[in-house]
C-alpha cells in the first residue's frame, strides 16, 4: 500500500482538522479534570474542617477580615449582640429543590467588630410574593455563637427590593449599614446560646461527592483519540481502494490489448488486371493452357 496521497491538500486539511478536534477535547478534559481537582479539594476541606473542635474568634479574626479558603468551614465560637433591626434576606437560595431564602443578621462581637451570621433558610412565602411570611427574630441580649467560617460571594449583578439581597455579597451590605463589618467571611451557624424560640431551618452539611468530572474527562480524552484512529482507518481504506483500482486497471490493459489492436484489412484486388493476368487470359485464349 502507497500512502503518498497523505501529503495532498485535502489529506492534510483532514488532519489539520483532526488534530483542532483532538485540541478542543483535550482541553475539555483538562476542563473537567481541573474542576474535579476543585471538588477533591472542597471534599477534604470538608473532612478536614466540619468536625473539628470550634477555635475561638481571636484566632479566626483574620479570616473573616480576609478569606483564606483552606479554612473554610471551621467552627468558631463568638459572642455578641444580633443587630435585628439590619436583618437583611438572600433572594433565591434553593434547599432539596425548594425556592427560598436565607436570612443574614449582623453579630456585634464584645471587641466593637462585627460578623455577618446567616441562620439558616426559609422558604417562599404565601401571603406576600417575593417574601417569606415571616422571618423569626434571633435571640436578644448577649449571645453566644458557633459558626462556620463560608467566603463571601461575588456580585451577580441582579437586583433586589428593600431588605433583601441577590447574594451574599458582603461590600454590597456594608453600604447598606452604618457602622462597619468584615467583609472576607461570614458565619454559617452551627448553634447559638440562648436559643430563639422559632429559627430559619439549618442549612445541612455539604454533600461530600466529587460528581461526574472524571469519567467526563476521561471521556473527552478518548474523544480526541478516536478522532486519530479514525483518521488512521480512513487513510488505510483509501490506501486499499487505491492499490485496487491501480491493479485492476493493469489487468484490462493486459486483457483488452488484442481488442484495441485493429485487425490486418484484406488487399483489395485492382480493378486493372496485372501483367501476368493479361498473359495467362492470352495463353488461354490460344488453347495452351
Amino acid at each position: 500500500m502507497k500512502f503518498g496521497f497523505l501529503l495532498s491538500g485535502r489529506w492534510i486539511g483532514w488532519l489539520a482538522l483532526t488534530v483542532a478536534f483532538a485540541a478542543a477535547c483535550a482541553a475539555l478534559g483538562s476542563w473537567q479534570m481541573d474542576r474535579r481537582d476543585k471538588a477533591v479539594a472542597t471534599v477534604e476541606r470538608v473532612a478536614s474542617n466540619y468536625g473539628q473542635a470550634p477555635i475561638s474568634f481571636d484566632e479566626a479574626a483574620s479570616v473573616f477580615e480576609d478569606f483564606k479558603q483552606p479554612r473554610e468551614w471551621t467552627p468558631v465560637t463568638m459572642t455578641g449582640v444580633y443587630a435585628t433591626e439590619d436583618t437583611r434576606i438572600v433572594r433565591n437560595r434553593p434547599l432539596n429543590g425548594r425556592p427560598g431564602y436565607e436570612v443574614l443578621v449582623p453579630l456585634k462581637l464584645e471587641d466593637g467588630k462585627t460578623v455577618i451570621i446567616n441562620r439558616g433558610w426559609l422558604p417562599i412565602g404565601n401571603n406576600n410574593a417575593g417574601h417569606p411570611d415571616s422571618v423569626p427574630d434571633p435571640p436578644k441580649g448577649s449571645v453566644d455563637v458557633v459558626a462556620r467560617i463560608k467566603p463571601a460571594e461575588p456580585d451577580v449583578r441582579a437586583g433586589a427590593p428593600e431588605g433583601q439581597l441577590a447574594s451574599i455579597n458582603l461590600s454590597e451590605y456594608q453600604q447598606q449599614l452604618e457602622y462597619p463589618i468584615l467583609t472576607g467571611s461570614y458565619g454559617l451557624l452551627e448553634s447559638e446560646s440562648p436559643t430563639a424560640a422559632t429559627a430559619p431551618r439549618p442549612l445541612p452539611k455539604p454533600d461530600i461527592d466529587t460528581g461526574p468530572h472524571l469519567s467526563y474527562s476521561l471521556q473527552w480524552f478518548a474523544f480526541g483519540l478516536l478522532g486519530f484512529v479514525g483518521l488512521g482507518y480512513a487513510a488505510r481504506q483509501q490506501a486499499l481502494s487505491d492499490a485496487a483500482a491501480t491493479e485492476h486497471g493493469e489487468d484490462d490493459d493486459g486483457m483488452h490489448q488484442a481488442w484495441k489492436r485493429p485487425a490486418s484489412k484484406p488487399r483489395r484486388k485492382s480493378a486493372r488486371p496485372t501483367s501476368e493476368e493479361e498473359e495467362d487470359a492470352i495463353l488461354d485464349a490460344q488453347g495452351y493452357q
